[in-house]
């Protein structure tokens, strides 16, 4: 049995509303809340759900990007929310993201020179004469050249500078990779040419990557297994082949029935979803998708449905469907 990589066990992250004049904590944002997964070395797992389902908030947690509420994250068997700040910097070369907005995670003051060898002086890699080579190899792995090593950011469109996010984020040789929504700033054409780099990119490095998205065409082409989050909460896990033959929760069926299927004259059956996703701040009691779930009864206000097999290496949450 593969032992995992990174094993998330019942994270949560809540932030806190302060109010009042002593400006007390009177309220939480439950962005996640008690959810639990692995991931294999080599494994490209998605990660989807409507905007507001605390995908983001799940990635920028795993590297400490901000801090747990509870819960642990064990990168190869350590616990890496209990490392203080020397052993935590170790873990970073190890741990490392590509940032949802290509304009605004590179730093508009520096060249791409500066870019992509500030982390190897930060983490130690190599020496100053190694790094304008090293430089240039990661610009030639993402499909630039030396030649944009002195120009800066506003020199170049979105997905050259997504480009130089990616090589930014390869420059210490991380083992594993978070790719927060990494295609959706970008325009159609670029994001399959990203989408293919990245692809290239797992099978020459054998990446391990938790790849963030709501473009689920984009997640079945990349992707090894798929995690469905909803307000906080897990509600599908399953290999891409499995989730989309056989999607086993209500709230997943909805999100499959509305891909574009490519075969012109042919229409999928649409699942239409009433309303709008209910606040983080006061979320449904019982299963957090019962208020647009067409199987919800009286019964699923009144337990949290947990995570059971519905296959091999398939798990999904409700109780109509399992």
């Amino acid at each position: 049995m593969t032992t995992p990589l990174l094993q998330v066990e019942n994270l949560h992250k809540y932030f806190p509303i302060h109010g009042g004049v002593l400006q007390r904590v009177v309220n939480n944002v439950k962005a996640v809340d008690d959810i639990s997964f692995s991931i294999n070395p080599g494994e490209v797992v998605g990660l989807v759900g409507e905007s507001g389902s605390g995908k983001t908030t799940v990635g920028r947690t795993l590297l400490r990007l901000e801090e747990a509420t509870s819960g642990n994250v064990k990168f190869n068997g350590v616990d890496v929310m209990g490392l203080n700040g020397r052993d935590m910097r170790a873990y970073r070369k190890k741990m490392q993201i590509i940032f949802q907005d290509p304009y605004a995670s590179l730093n508009p003051r520096s060249k791409v020179r500066e870019i992509l060898t500030h982390p190897l002086r930060l983490h130690r890699i190599g020496s100053a004469s190694d790094h304008e080579d090293r430089a240039t190899a990661l610009l030639e792995k993402v499909g630039l050249s030396r030649d944009h090593l002195d120009r800066f950011p506003h020199e170049f469109s979105g997905g050259q500078r997504q480009r130089i996010g990616i090589a930014r984020a390869l420059a210490v040789e991380p083992d594993f990779i978070v790719a927060d929504e990494p295609v959706s700033a970008l325009d159609v054409s670029i994001q399959a040419q990203v989408i293919n780099l990245l692809e290239d990119l797992k099978t020459d490095l054998n990446l391990t990557m938790l790849f963030i998205a709501h473009d689920l065409g984009v997640v079945e082409h990349i992707c090894d297994r798929v995690i469905v989050m909803y307000l906080g909460r897990v509600m599908e896990i399953a290999s891409v082949a499995d989730l989309y033959a056989r999607p086993n929760h209500p709230y997943t069926q909805a999100l499959l029935s509305a891909v574009p299927v490519p075969t012109p004259g042919k229409r999928r059956d649409r699942v239409i979803l009433k309303g709008d996703i209910p606040s983080p701040i006061n979320p449904p009691s019982g299963c957090v998708f019962r208020t647009r779930c067409p199987l919800a009864t009286p019964e699923c206000a009144k337990v949290v449905p947990p995570l059971v097999p519905v296959g091999e290496g398939h798990a999904s949450a409700c109780i109509h469907t399992t």
